[in-house]
């Protein structure tokens, strides 16, 4: 009989289409609705500035930590199972197929699994919305932990919220000296609190309304 297990996964959220703030939230609320997951956490929101493609409006980000129950002999497919999960939320938020890097109606990405490191194939489920158009994205691996997830402050600050001791699988230093790290090669201002977490209105309050300074 198989073993199941409790795993604590990390998942970055992103949006710069329509109404970014609230996007979010609903993504929020839609992940805590999956099954045999529970939601531990989320972060603060944060305004950043585009990266890879600039001429887009600015992004919308934060992350949320979740408990997920797994099977122990098989970290892997629970994940790509988890990530086919988020990739129908994003559909369900009118993702559509669009240039790399480009505007986003909403980009949910598994970020950490626990201690492993996950290194598939994946699903036909679990692939991106541009797939379809983009041979190199229909290629694209399941790699956790993300495999730039040491080098975007824009998915490192909300994950430090959150797990700032965290030393993810494969690193030698936690995530908030990278974030530290990171933050000191950005312009100022690129990467901004705007918002806090509200669970009982499921939303984010402006981080003026909570004394917030922006970081």
């Amino acid at each position: 009989m198989r073993a199941r297990r409790i795993v604590r996964a990390y998942i970055g959220l992103g949006s710069n289409v329509g109404d970014p703030a609230r996007t979010l939230a609903s993504a929020v609320e839609a992940i805590a609705d999956l099954p045999g997951l529970w939601v531990a956490g989320v972060s603060r929101l944060y305004a950043t500035v585009p990266w890879g493609v600039t001429d887009q409006p600015e992004f919308r980000n934060a992350a949320v930590a979740v408990d997920i129950r797994y099977d122990d002999r098989d970290p892997a497919e629970t994940a790509l199972g988890i990530l086919g999960r988020l990739k129908t939320i994003e559909r369900a938020a009118g993702r559509r197929r669009r240039r790399r890097w480009g505007p986003r109606e909403l980009d949910l990405d598994l970020l950490v699994f626990g201690r492993h490191r996950i290194d598939v194939e994946r699903s036909r489920e679990a692939r991106s919305a541009d797939a379809e158009a983009n041979a190199a994205m229909a290629a694209k691996r399941l790699e956790v932990p993300h495999r730039d997830l040491g080098e975007r402050l824009f998915v490192l600050a909300p994950l430090a919220d959150l797990a700032p001791g965290l030393v993810p699988p494969g690193w030698t230093e936690t995530v908030e000296s990278v974030r530290r790290r990171a933050a000191a090669q950005e312009p100022p201002g690129s990467v901004r609190v705007v918002g806090v977490w509200d669970p009982a209105r499921r939303t984010w309050r402006p981080a003026t309304e909570e004394g917030v300074s922006p970081a």
